[in-house]
């Protein structure tokens, strides 16, 4: 009898370790995606109702900034802007990563133009970070592109590297600007009831997204990936983080840093395709092994009334 205990012991244990499951929140278009709100209390609320929802939940997020939002048109910097990042890192304990100054597409501009760009974007992060102690180390993709060919792709890379970026990829994928869009349109009407179901539309809508990517990478690579989640800093998220941390607590997930799921070794896995597209890392790696159709089959779409909504 004792045999059979301990055995069911160790095989109930061995599978909730195989099915250990890691995310980590990442938000673009910091300090905040306002869609023409300017009234700086609204946008400092926004930020306060994230950085709270993050940290109760203990998700030790990373936002990347788009510098181009601190200043005025005469060049003079907006304090209340900078203020925000300040409370994402001090208040909050989150990291900061570079998202380029202006968001420039890379696959319009030319590689003198977009890296200009980048560095242009790192000042005001840089001094932020410094005063905690910490660097910034993390280059993400406007739009998720890289490059449409090889040799462009590998000319940023090795600048990236040079000036000593790690890039930041994305895995769950999502059209979560389309539902934000939605809801901001929703809010100005103080439509309550909308809002709610776009919320809880959203929510569900991301954890199939979650469903969907583990599959992928249970196809790929034969187990779990830590999971890094595309989101933006938007109203829609400073009202649903809490809605969307709770999801993943249920689906046991855990929270890691940026640096905690790169240490996974699929994220060494070579990307040997290129394009136009602004895509999963789990895409890229899927194209480049050749899998093809039916791989890609029953991704999550978003509901019809969000893309009319958003248009």
């Amino acid at each position: 009898m004792k045999q059979v205990v301990l055995f069911i012991l160790i095989f109930v244990a061995g599978s909730s370790f195989a099915q250990k499951k890691q995310v980590c929140f990442s938000f673009d278009d910091l300090p905040v995606v306002n869609y023409g709100i300017t009234d700086p209390v609204y946008q400092q609320q926004l930020m306060y109702r994230l950085v709270a929802s993050l940290n109760k939940h203990h998700i030790p997020a990373i936002g990347f900034v788009n510098e181009r939002k601190l200043y005025k048109s005469d060049g003079s910097i907006i304090p209340f802007q900078v203020g925000m990042l300040k409370d994402w890192v001090e208040d909050g304990g989150m990291e900061l990563g570079n998202h380029t100054y202006s968001h420039p597409d890379y696959n319009k501009v030319s590689f003198a133009e977009y890296t200009n760009n980048i560095v242009e974007g790192e000042t005001i992060s840089k001094k932020i970070l410094a005063e905690k102690g910490q660097l910034l180390c993390y280059f993400r993709h406007p739009f998720l592109h890289v490059g449409n060919t090889k040799a462009k792709a590998d000319s940023l890379d090795n600048f990236l590297k040079e000036r000593g970026y790690t890039v930041a990829p994305v895995t769950i994928d999502n059209e979560d600007y389309l539902f934000a869009a939605a809801y901001k349109r929703a809010s100005v009407k103080s439509d309550t009831a909308l809002m709610r179901r776009i919320r809880n539309d959203f929510v569900d809508y991301i954890g199939k997204k979650a469903d969907y990517y583990e599959k992928q990478s249970q196809a790929l690579f034969g187990r779990n990936i830590p999971q890094i989640l595309l989101l933006h800093a938007s109203l829609l998220n400073s009202d649903c983080v809490d809605l969307l941390a709770s999801m993943f607590e249920q689906n046991h997930y855990e929270f890691v840093t940026m640096n905690e799921a790169l240490r996974d070794k699929a994220y060494q896995t070579p990307v040997t395709v290129y394009g136009i597209w602004g895509i999963s890392w789990i895409d890229r790696w899927a194209l480049s092994q050749g899998r093809k159709g039916d791989f890609f089959k029953d991704e999550p779409v978003t509901p019809g009334y969000i893309k009319t909504m958003a248009e």
